[in-house]
């Protein structure tokens, strides 16, 4: 489990105590439920899957581009020592 540390504006932190204790929940309680909500109504939301698929694209791209470095890297190391030996 993460700590996470927000600000809150006074007015909205008397709301979120208020609310918080007329549904007889903590506050914790109630800024979970509502930032579960959130990431669902988020989750769902067309454009930000279209940004995940653009990402995850992105991703990929730079792993391939890593994999390949390091092939190419470690590739001429061992040809490398592979020719010091041989001499």
């Amino acid at each position: 489990m993460k700590t996470l540390a927000i600000r809150l504006e006074d007015e909205q932190h008397a709301r979120l105590s208020i609310l918080a204790k007329l549904s007889d929940q903590s506050v914790t309680d109630v800024i979970r439920q509502a930032i579960d909500e959130r990431l669902t109504h988020l989750a769902a939301d067309p454009e930000v899957s279209a940004k995940a698929e653009a990402l995850t694209a992105q991703i990929e791209k730079d792993a391939a581009e890593q994999r390949a470095a390091i092939a190419d890297l470690f590739d001429t190391t061992a040809a490398a020592s592979s020719r010091s030996r041989k001499s």
